[in-house]
This record gives structure tokens, C-alpha cells and sequence, in this order.
């Protein structure tokens, strides 16, 4: 979601026409905000966020540990994950200080209640490592390019877990 969808308002409501519209299940939804604008909050954007977790849509802060954090915002924001950003998964798990941060940050989100998820894991090295501390979600090539909306679908059918 982008700062100025938050900062201009009516992005609950149209959020709300659109689920009933396409009968989606608002569990099944989840909008990100960059960790810059997080560092920006004002109190309209915070109570729209609130309101759009009320409607039962998740929500996570996407490239965390990319910007100056303030860790003060993370427990005053209506967040269900913490995204850690691809620049430092990247150096895993050669890079003692990406090792340091990516530890640090899933520790941090995990301490807060959040479903911590590593972006950009290239490699099995990067994703047995994550899963070794602790880091159950990741997304990145690894696992699949980007797909079209059919491809994606078929996708989803052939490695679902039963």
C-alpha cells in the first residue's frame, strides 16, 4: 500500500467494497507498508490500519532494516509480520553482520508477536540457515520467479501441502 493511499483516506472503505465485490475472504489478503513509511505515521494512517486489520486483512512492514528504524513504532502499530529485507538475507550465510542483523531482526519480530519472513532467498544454503534460526517463512527465487495469475494458480495446485 503506498504512503499516499494511507495518507489520502477512503482506502478502508474502498477496501471493504472490493472484498465483498469479489468474495474474498479477508484472511486470505495481506497489504504491506514500506518500513519508511511506518517511520512517517501519522494518527489517520495508524487508525486506517487498524481499521483495515479489523476487516481481518493481515499486515506486515516490507523491508524492514532498510531505513533509520525507530523500534518504538513496531509495538505502537496494528502489524501482523515483519518482512526482513532482501539486502541482508543476501549475504547469508557468509556475512557475519547480515548473519548478525537477519538474527537480530527475527528475534526482534518474533519477541513482538510477529510472523517474521525473509525476502530474497536464492539459495537452499540461505533457506536451511533461516529455517535453522527460527525463520519459518521466506519468499524469493528459490521457491519461484514470478508468475502470471494462471501460472501462479498452478502452482499453488501442484506443491500444496495435504
Amino acid at each position: 500500500v503506498a504512503a499516499m493511499q494511507l495518507s489520502r483516506g477512503g482506502l478502508v472503505a474502498r477496501l471493504a467494497e472490493l472484498l465483498s465485490k469479489y468474495e474474498i475472504q479477508a484472511g486470505r489478503l495481506e497489504l504491506e507498508v514500506t518500513e519508511g513509511f511506518v517511520m512517517e505515521k501519522t494518527q489517520r494512517s495508524i487508525n486506517q490500519l487498524v481499521a483495515i486489520q479489523e476487516l481481518g486483512v493481515s499486515l506486515a512492514i516490507d523491508d524492514f532494516g532498510t531505513g533509520y528504524s525507530s523500534l518504538s513504532y513496531l509495538k505502537d502499530l496494528p502489524m501482523d509480520k515483519l518482512k526482513i529485507d532482501q539486502s541482508f538475507i543476501r549475504g547469508v550465510p557468509h556475512d557475519s553482520d547480515d548473519l548478525a542483523i537477519t538474527k537480530t531482526i527475527l528475534a526482534l519480530g518474533q519477541g513482538l508477536g510477529l510472523r517474521v519472513i525473509a525476502e530474497g532467498v536464492e539459495t537452499q544454503e540461505q533457506a536451511s540457515f533461516l529455517l535453522e534460526a527460527g525463520c519459518k517463512y521466506a519468499q524469493g527465487y528459490l521457491f519461484s520467479k514470478p508468475l502470471p495469475a494462471d501460472e501462479f494458480e498452478a502452482y499453488v495446485q501442484r506443491n500444496r501441502q495435504s
